[in-house]
């Protein structure tokens, strides 16, 4: 369902489009540490990653530290809308489409009976970990037994209830210019922001460390691959885990049918050659680019 029917511009971060001057920020009335900027919250099939075909609830927040300029939420980024909703009314919502069943005792949560959409949440964005409010979201749905998986840039590492942390870095093909960045937006300061913010290796290797971990890269061609493998390679010379290449997924870019079709092979045949893992864009390929999907 959507929920920003009413939305008003919102920027979480502080920062607006057009430089250092923030934008309209968190309502007076609204308590950021209790309230998520949601965008949407709706069910539907995982699209992406490992558990891609996975009846699942989908939280998407607005607000972003990034602007890739492939963004596939734009309004949750380029220009943010969404309704503020308590952690409460979140968690209400999400029971919505149902409720795990558990077997009751010491540690409930773990032995949960997840079936369909009651099962999963998905906590997505824009960037969901730039809230205070979603650590007390991700615990809340842990405790009534839901499997969380959180989209992440992987900029920010937070502790919280996180069964798989879905971690897409950004690599330099995401960087906004004038010549790619939106239709009638200026990228402004944007461009260097981002380039400066997309990677944080300590960020990475916390993620990568503390949570299961899926790596998954947005690829634009073939040009991507050199970065790919060396973030990879020091990923694993700092974090005290391994990373499998099976954690290591590669999606084409692209938020349409038109645009998946255009580097879906290219991006297949690279995971073939480089051992990695081919991860679709289930969603698009079903839906297009319908919102709610």
């Amino acid at each position: 369902m959507p929920v920003n029917d009413d939305a008003t511009l919102v920027d979480p971060t502080g920062e607006s489009n057009e430089g250092d001057t923030p934008g309209e920020t968190v309502p007076e009335d609204v308590d950021a540490d209790e309230a998520l900027p949601v965008n949407e919250l709706f069910c539907s099939l995982q699209g992406e990653g490992t558990l891609v075909g996975t009846p699942s609830v989908f939280v998407r927040t607005s607000g972003c530290n990034l602007r890739c300029w492939f963004c596939d939420s734009y309004h949750t980024s380029w220009e943010p809308t969404g309704a503020w909703l308590s952690v409460d009314d979140v968690v209400e919502r999400v029971e919505e489409f149902g409720v795990p069943e558990t077997t009751g005792g010491a540690g409930a949560s773990q032995s949960a009976e997840r079936s369909g959409a009651a099962g999963h949440v998905v906590l997505t964005g824009g960037e969901p970990l730039v809230h205070e409010a979603s650590v007390d979201l991700l615990d809340r749905l842990a405790d009534r037994g839901y499997h969380t998986t959180v989209e992440t840039n992987g900029t920010i590492h937070r502790d919280a209830a996180i069964d798989l942390a879905s971690v897409s870095p950004k690599l330099a093909s995401s960087t906004p210019t004038p010549e790619n960045a939106p239709e009638g937006v200026d990228p402004g300061v944007w461009e260097q922001r981002h380039e400066d913010r997309r990677i944080d290796h300590d960020a990475l290797t916390r993620l990568v460390e503390d949570y299961e971990t899926q790596l998954k890269f947005v690829v634009t061609g073939p040009d991507d691959v050199p970065e790919i493998e060396a973030l990879v390679e020091e990923l694993r010379e700092r974090a005290s885990v391994p990373i499998p290449n099976d954690r290591v997924l590669l999606m084409p870019e692209g938020v349409t049918r038109e645009q998946v079709d255009e580097t879906r092979n290219t991006v297949a045949d690279l995971a073939l050659e480089h051992g990695y893992r081919y991860t679709p864009r289930l969603h698009v390929d079903l839906w297009n680019d319908a919102p709610g999907t």
